[in-house]
């Protein structure tokens, strides 16, 4: 049984907006440090599902997404999310597997055989791009695709902005989470793919820009407590030092 998070229920799907549920998952460890996890999960407007970033498939989780419509789409978001889709991909061979520049790569060197039937560029493909909006962030070190979906103006993000709760991390770690940047009620990008942008300032504040001008009510992240309001002021707070 997985340790508490402090976001239970876990794999159970929790309404966001219409068409729009995440769920909240156990610890992963990323070099030692343990993770919250979270995935997202959209319904398209013909009915199929397009699933971000899949965690484990534990108490009956797959089974309880693939009654909201059939699974269409599984999106690995960055070069780092990848650990649960070889078991996604096994419990439905019928789905399309979608991941950023990197993470077959990354999957390769941790011993893990990740198949993509496509990768993630700047553009939304066709198959949604009616509906979810996307952009590449591409440090040279950090690759994370970040989409916005239009109907619900819900931002969905991986790793460029994480918020973890101190009470809820364990006590070791609480200690490096304001110096990481990555503290609520001030999270931010963490302070490795920041230093990893600061070739790129251009790239980042573009991409910032992106974000800000899609004007999202809402911003879902993979780690820690997302916002389910004033969207866009918290994109301002936590990218204020690129938007000087």
């Amino acid at each position: 049984m997985d340790r508490p998070t402090g976001y239970e229920p876990l794999y159970t799907l929790k309404p966001v907006a219409p068409g729009i549920w995440i769920v909240d998952g156990g610890w992963i460890s990323f070099y030692g440090i343990p993770f919250p996890t979270r995935m997202t999960v959209i319904r398209l407007d013909d009915g199929g599902l397009w699933v971000h970033s899949p965690i484990a498939d534990r108490q009956g989780l797959a089974d309880a997404v693939a009654a909201l419509g059939p699974i269409r789409h599984l999106v690995a978001p960055n070069w780092i999310h990848y650990a649960w889709l070889p078991e996604w991909q096994s419990r439905f061979p019928d789905a399309v597997t979608w991941g950023s520049p990197g993470v077959v790569e990354r999957a390769a060197s941790r011993k893990v055989l990740l198949r993509l039937d496509h990768e993630l560029t700047d553009k939304a493909p066709a198959e949604w791009s009616g509906e979810i909006d996307q952009r590449l962030a591409d440090s040279g070190f950090h690759r994370e695709v970040i989409f916005l979906h239009r109907e619900s103006r819900t931002l969905v993000l991986t790793d460029l902005i994480e918020n973890f709760e101190a009470q809820k991390m364990p006590w070791w770690v609480r200690p490096f989470l304001k110096l990481g940047g990555v503290r609520d009620p001030d999270g931010g990008m963490p302070f490795d793919i920041a230093m990893s942008f600061r070739r790129k300032p251009g790239h980042l504040r573009s991409l910032v820009e992106t974000m800000i001008g899609w004007d999202p009510e809402r911003v879902i992240m993979a780690h820690g407590r997302w916002y389910p309001k004033n969207g866009t002021e918290e994109l301002r707070r936590a990218f204020r030092k690129v938007l000087k």
